[in-house]
């Protein structure tokens, strides 16, 4: 079993060591990581200059470029052979609901799509990281569980979040779908040292909603939520409702 590794924190980041250690018990790991945050870059790539790859002590790969540089350069050029999956976290934060348009997270995961590898992206429902090293043992469980799954479905990327309690207290795995979030004054305004008016993105708070169903209300109940995703966003049920606007032009 071969596991390439990344995610949008940065080499250094605590859910990084987390997850390689744990898919090391499992298979064979390749991690190839930003050098910096680059939290959400969503599926951007670095077209207007080189990047440059450096070999770690420990033998990672440490990228100066986005989540989806990292497993591009990955699955072409650094690792050997074909991976079996690519796992992506563990993310400092949720990534649910909308949040999986914007996540580097979720987008180094699904870049394994595009070559046909099964991904996985892993995050952790709060920033205050107290409890994460306590969920070893479950994310070992769920990750055991997946790679053994035969036939995995074609362009398919699990997006899973750790609730942010203690491990012990996890209820259990809920599927889900995708809840909702709107950020409330998330934009700050402010003045510059020369006084030039300046926006800050990022700043704010997020409004969860959704049904028991969703991946924000299990997380909220103390579960573990896994919300399987694909990359075609056509909505279906209006195709012919579109379709129809068009029609005798």
């Amino acid at each position: 079993m071969k596991i390439l590794i990344s995610n949008d924190d940065g080499i250094l980041a605590r859910g990084l060591e987390l997850l390689a250690s744990v898919c090391a018990e499992v298979g064979q790991v390749t991690v190839v990581a930003p050098d910096r945050e680059q939290s959400a870059t969503s599926h951007s790539l670095t077209l207007h200059r080189p990047l440059r790859a450096i070999r770690r002590a420990d033998g990672a790969f440490q990228v100066d470029g986005t989540p989806t540089d990292c497993v591009l350069l990955g699955l072409g050029s650094l690792v050997g052979e074909k991976p079996d999956f690519v796992i992506s976290g563990v993310n400092h934060g949720p990534n649910m609901g909308e949040d999986v348009l914007y996540s580097g997270t979720v987008a180094a995961a699904m870049e394994g799509l595009a070559a046909g590898i099964p991904g996985v992206a892993f995050s952790y429902g709060s920033f205050d990281l107290e409890h994460l090293e306590s969920h070893r043992d479950g994310l070992k469980r769920i990750i055991e569980r997946i790679v053994r799954v035969r036939n995995f479905p074609e362009e398919t990327l699990l997006n899973i979040n750790l609730p942010p309690i203690p491990g012990a207290e996890v209820k259990g795995v809920r599927v889900t779908h995708l809840g909702s979030r709107v950020f409330q004054e998330e934009i700050a305004r402010m003045k510059d040292p020369w006084g030039r008016e300046i926006y800050w993105i990022g700043g704010g708070h997020a409004k969860w909603s959704g049904d028991a169903a969703s991946d924000f209300q299990a997380v909220r109940d103390g579960y573990i939520s896994l919300t399987p995703l694909h990359v075609d966003l056509t909505n279906y049920k209006l195709l012919e409702v579109v379709d129809e606007w068009f029609r005798g032009d």
